[in-house]
């Protein structure tokens, strides 16, 4: 992978990471929890893979393309949740996801 592939999927990766921390500590905040329990738990499980994804391709590590497709599957199924919510937090964090999922299945081909 060239250092440019490299650059923009770590931008991806930490542009989701911040998004999805974002939308956590949103959520949080909104009135009927109860509704938005299953957006905060993956916007943690996102955040944590992206964050963790981040460094390991930073350190060249050897598991990338299997890293990246488990990241891509939480990618989407965090932006799928967020996008179920009219939040503007919910959809700039669906867009993030979207962005960062496709990022991440170019590593895996």
């Amino acid at each position: 992978m060239s250092h440019e592939q490299n650059e923009s999927v770590i931008e991806a990766l930490h542009e989701c990471m911040v998004a999805c921390n974002h939308c956590y500590d949103a959520c949080l905040k909104e009135e009927d929890m109860n509704m938005m329990e299953e957006c905060i738990r993956l916007d943690r499980e996102c955040a944590d893979i992206c964050a963790y994804l981040e460094q390991a391709i930073s350190r060249e590590t050897p598991f990338i393309s299997e890293l990246a497709q488990v990241c891509a599957t939480i990618c989407e199924a965090c932006g799928s949740e967020c996008k179920k919510h009219q939040h503007e937090h919910c959809q700039k964090c669906a867009e993030a996801c979207s962005k960062c999922a496709e990022a991440c299945r170019k590593l895996t081909m």
